[in-house]
């Protein structure tokens, strides 16, 4: 329950590397209960209208400054950096449903055919320029051997262009698709407009000058032009975001400045308007991480005050008595975030247990396990859990359970070699095929994913 910040842990933002269980290379993940809820409400509309809400789409948060998305498999990717940036909820929808629109279309499996055209073009262009090399120096022809190399060079600058220029067109394709999910969810595109038109004034006030034929993805005053007359067509551009909302979308970016961008980060955020809830939210947190425990609860208290059905500011009061060694008030804290929190988040669940172990209490510590237990069986990649959960198994003398709980800790985070010498370890303890032994079993039985 410690409150550190990036690439260590916390139990109201965590940021965790992403293993390879998960992608072929590291990638910084932010888990939080608050923040997923949120980006998830927004995703679920899209995804219904994409026909992709059957489909086990997960939107995963990357901890990353710059204002970027993308898909892998079936999950979409936000960069905290794009949540941040964007000032209402509407700019991070547009920026969702444009994900949608390429798992929608099939794009990664086209564009992995398509980079395999291009490979095959790139090995006949340099095929072609070695044999008119060779066939020049044959016949002892500076001329052809230098046209056999400029061959080689420019097929494979053609199968490169080539691929680009496919790139681009699914892009458009993108965001026409996520134009008609968000006019079939009666939602506004100017969030999307907004988008394009912050990297069009970047890369002017950068003094950028790009290639439009050398890049991925259409230039943003190209896609402002294809867009916008569709765009105002539609009987939802000028509707806003319910007020609710865009308070949940101010709070949860003042959280993240709170966490990323150092003890002011919040506060400069919401300069604008430092008595708001979301600048006095950022400031109870950077108390937490920063300063004296004690006032970060007599903030938290105030919040609640103010709001006291908010789930979250519940859970920051807990995180506040945890770090001035009050286990059990923490406990009780997280109890009324778990009954409030609509979500039903497995990671508030394990925060419970963790507060819960931490008071050191026998019937307690039982009951942290079981608390645990249950929440990363709704959260079963929350590879930094099941380290409590092990600790938890442990003080209760329930050893086998402890040491596949740490072997499940690893296979989590993809560090699979440790996963099988916890997994073997533990089946030593467990019943012959008792649920225990079996799931040992199955860890041990992987075959380890080559990386790539």
């Amino acid at each position: 329950m410690r409150i550190l910040v990036l690439l260590l842990m916390s139990a109201q933002f965590m940021v965790v590397p992403l293993g390879v269980a998960h992608a072929q290379r590291s990638v910084p993940i932010v888990r939080d209960a608050e923040i997923e809820a949120l980006v998830s409400e927004y995703a679920r509309p899209i995804l219904k209208a994409a026909g992709l809400s059957r489909s086990g789409i997960q939107i995963v948060l990357v901890n990353d400054p710059g204002f970027n998305a993308f898909v892998a498999g079936r999950r979409i990717f936000v960069n905290t950096g794009a949540l941040m940036a964007s000032e209402t909820p509407n700019e991070i929808i547009g920026v969702i449903a444009h994900e949608a629109g390429h798992i929608a279309g099939g794009h990664q499996e086209r564009l992995r055919q398509q980079l395999e055209r291009a490979q095959t073009m790139a090995v006949v262009a340099a095929l072609l320029g070695i044999g008119a090399g060779i066939a020049g120096a044959a016949a002892n022809a500076d001329g052809m051997a230098q046209a056999g190399a400029g061959l080689a060079i420019g097929g494979s600058e053609m199968a490169r262009r080539g691929l680009l220029g496919y790139q681009r067109g699914e892009e458009m394709t993108a965001d026409r698709s996520a134009l008609t999910y968000l006019q079939a969810t009666g939602q506004s595109a100017k969030g999307m407009l907004t988008t394009f038109e912050r990297f069009a004034s970047s890369m002017a006030l950068a003094g950028v000058n790009v290639d439009p034929y050398q890049i991925s993805h259409p230039m943003p005053r190209e896609r402002i032009a294809n867009l916008e007359t569709l765009a105002r067509q539609s009987p939802y551009f000028d509707r806003k975001d319910p007020a609710e909302l865009q308070l949940r979308h101010d709070l949860m970016r003042a959280k993240i400045a709170a966490y990323t961008d150092g003890p002011s980060g919040a506060a400069r955020l919401f300069r604008n308007d430092p008595r708001g809830m979301p600048a006095l939210y950022g400031d109870a947190i950077s108390t937490l991480l920063y300063g004296n425990p004690r006032t970060a609860i007599e903030k938290a208290d105030r919040l609640i005050a103010a709001m006291p059905g908010n789930a979250y500011f519940h859970e920051l009061r807990g995180d506040a008595l945890i770090k001035a060694n009050r286990a059990v008030e923490a406990a009780d804290a997280y109890a009324k975030a778990i009954r409030l929190d609509k979500s039903r988040s497995g990671l508030l669940q394990v925060g419970y247990g963790q507060a819960l172990l931490a008071t050191g209490k026998p019937d307690l510590v039982r009951k942290a396990a079981a608390e645990m237990q249950a929440g990363l069986s709704r959260e079963p990649e929350f590879a930094n859990g099941y380290r409590y959960l092990a600790q938890a198994y442990g003080q209760i003398g329930d050893i086998a359970s402890a040491e596949l709980a740490t072997a499940e800790g690893h296979y989590q985070a993809g560090q699979y070699q440790d996963a099988k010498i916890f997994a073997a370890r533990a089946q030593m303890k467990f019943k012959r095929g008792s649920p225990g032994w079996l799931r040992a079993q199955d860890i041990i039985e992987l075959k380890t994913p080559k990386r790539r």
